[in-house]
């Protein structure tokens, strides 16, 4: 376009000859500019363009189907938090030269959120952190035998929890394990255990968490504990008849069985319950026919599960149920003498 007249509402376009032709300025269309030496429209990168199809936005919307996840597996014994470390020789027949990788057990009804530190001091890295599911085995690091003198002061750190429902809460573990690393180099420190089929090294971290606890015990505390300890210890409740299958009650609740039980931790308890259990039945083996009921209480059912695992392992031939429900509630269990 050479010149508008609006006035007139005229314009003079430039043809190509150089000639000015009058047209009426509605007839004109206006155009990008063009590039003088190719005849085409120079484009505009600043004009904005639809990044994505519409019908693709569309599918983008579609929100995914939710992940269905499976129901737990729990197993009765699952309440007791027991977890293992286990290493592996990669070739068993060179100990001396060959890498190792190391596995987490879960063997409880928990998840576990865990984390596994390394390293000096001023310079440790955790090699392993996540969440493992209950009654599962993980794979944790594999360990080459230039780095295995960095597992010699290995922090474990666990803590339990069940999803979507209650639970007996569980103490957090953070324990500091010292391990042998020459331990790693002697074929009899791999044995056989009920997690794997192949030959492992097998570290209880719950057992380990709790030798760590009586270490950081006090002078102070040791030696209270040893004073109460020189106290008469109170003897389990016994209802003793010489006649023949007279009932023998035993009360296993742990303030019956000790006068004092300060610095014991569960298991240890639950061991002398235990112990208990079996000194008893040791006591009244000969005795055919007699009936014993062991008071356990409801409580949270760990030392009622554990006489029914050992009456169905070790007592076979005894008979075992409810005591009666009148006298006991659900709390006793009553054994029979075979």
């Amino acid at each position: 376009m050479k010149r508008v007249d609006e006035k007139n509402n005229m314009a003079y376009v430039e043809d190509e000859d150089g000639f000015e032709i009058p047209a009426l300025i509605r007839e004109c269309v206006v155009i990008h500019a063009v590039n003088a030496e190719t005849n085409f429209p120079i484009k505009d990168f600043k004009s904005k363009v639809p990044e994505s199809h519409p019908e693709k936005s569309k599918e983008e919307k579609i929100a995914p189907e939710p992940k269905k996840t499976e129901p737990v597996f729990e197993t009765s014994e699952g309440d007791t938090l027991k977890v293992f470390l286990a290493f592996f020789p990669q070739d068993i027949k060179h100990l001396d030269s060959c890498s190792y990788d190391s596995y987490l057990v879960n063997d409880s009804n928990y998840y576990l959120f865990y984390n596994f530190v390394i390293g000096e001091a001023g310079s440790r890295q955790s090699i392993a952190h996540g969440k493992i599911e209950p009654n599962t085995q993980e794979f944790i690091a594999e360990i080459s035998k230039e780095n295995l003198n960095d597992w010699e002061r290995l922090r474990a750190q666990l803590i339990a929890f069940k999803e979507d429902k209650t639970y007996p809460e569980q103490s957090a573990v953070d324990v500091t394990i010292k391990i042998n690393t020459v331990k790693f180099y002697k074929l009899h420190s791999f044995a056989e255990t009920e997690y794997f089929d192949d030959l492992c090294m097998l570290i209880n971290l719950n057992e380990e968490s709790e030798n760590q606890q009586l270490k950081d015990i006090s002078a102070e505390e040791i030696k209270h504990a040893l004073t109460q300890k020189l106290q008469p210890q109170r003897r389990p409740r016994l209802v003793l008849n010489t006649a023949k299958n007279e009932i023998l009650e035993i009360d296993l609740h742990i303030n019956e069985l000790l006068d004092n039980t300060s610095g014991m931790s569960n298991a240890e308890m639950l061991k002398y319950q235990m112990d208990t259990f079996h000194k008893t039945l040791e006591e009244n083996k000969n005795r055919k026919g007699q009936k014993i009921v062991f008071i356990h209480g409801k409580g949270e059912g760990v030392l009622r599960t554990e006489i029914e695992k050992q009456l169905k392992t070790r007592y076979k031939t005894y008979f075992f149920q409810d005591a009666s429900f009148r006298e006991y509630g659900f709390g006793a269990t009553m054994v029979t003498i075979k």
